[in-house]
């Protein structure tokens, strides 16, 4: 089924958002403001509070924008195949890039900003993380249950694990500005979790 055509509001808030992550990159989140995230744009910050309120609007845009985006790599790689660790295994490396070009969500996620604001902005990362979290759960729910995973592994553990693979080599790769290979990071841990969770030890290749 075709998605509906996005219209020129929810497309322009969605180039707002993005250029306050790409600035968020440049400058951390301190560094964040309107008038920095116009300029990106090419547009006067009059215009900008047309679309988001304050700069807390635009803050919790961008970590709307970073759960939308965890969830559809899973809906994709749902899409692509139906084998529970060939899912894993996608997902390992479309999370890669998204971090890769996005390096300054670890900075967001654990920002000051986040954790001594408002209350529900902590409960909307929290939500984020779990709900991702909860996605890859049930895959390996899955490849548990055709035998491709083993049977004593508690998933929400191995879940766990999945996102250790990762989260830390993201936030080398933020504070050596790029320099931290994520994509080659993937491929070197993936063998391991492998070993540590399948019964078939040779899908161990990223």
């Amino acid at each position: 089924m075709m998605s509906a055509r996005k219209t020129d509001t929810q497309q322009r808030q969605e180039q707002i958002t993005q250029a306050a992550l790409d600035l968020i990159n440049d400058q951390g989140v301190s560094g964040l403001s309107i008038a920095g995230i116009a300029r990106r744009v090419g547009i006067v910050p009059s215009a900008l509070y047309r679309h988001f309120a304050s700069k807390d609007a635009v803050l919790d845009a961008v970590l709307d924008l970073i759960r939308q985006r965890l969830l559809d790599n899973v809906a994709h790689v749902r899409e692509q195949t139906d084998v529970p660790l060939e899912q894993l295994r996608l997902l390992l490396i479309r999370h890669a890039f998204l971090l890769d070009e996005n390096r300054a969500i670890p900075s967001v996620v654990f920002s000051e900003a986040v954790y001594t604001g408002a209350p529900e902005r902590k409960s909307r990362v929290t939500s984020i993380i779990t709900d991702y979290l909860k996605e890859i759960q049930a895959i390996i729910a899955l490849g548990q249950q055709d035998g491709s995973i083993h049977k004593k592994i508690e998933p929400a553990t191995a879940a766990v694990l999945f996102m250790g693979m990762i989260l830390p080599a993201a936030i080398l790769s933020n504070i050596s500005e790029g320099l931290f290979d994520i994509t080659a990071h993937v491929k070197n841990v993936w063998p391991a979790f492998v070993r540590s969770v399948s019964t078939k030890t040779e899908q161990g290749q990223i």
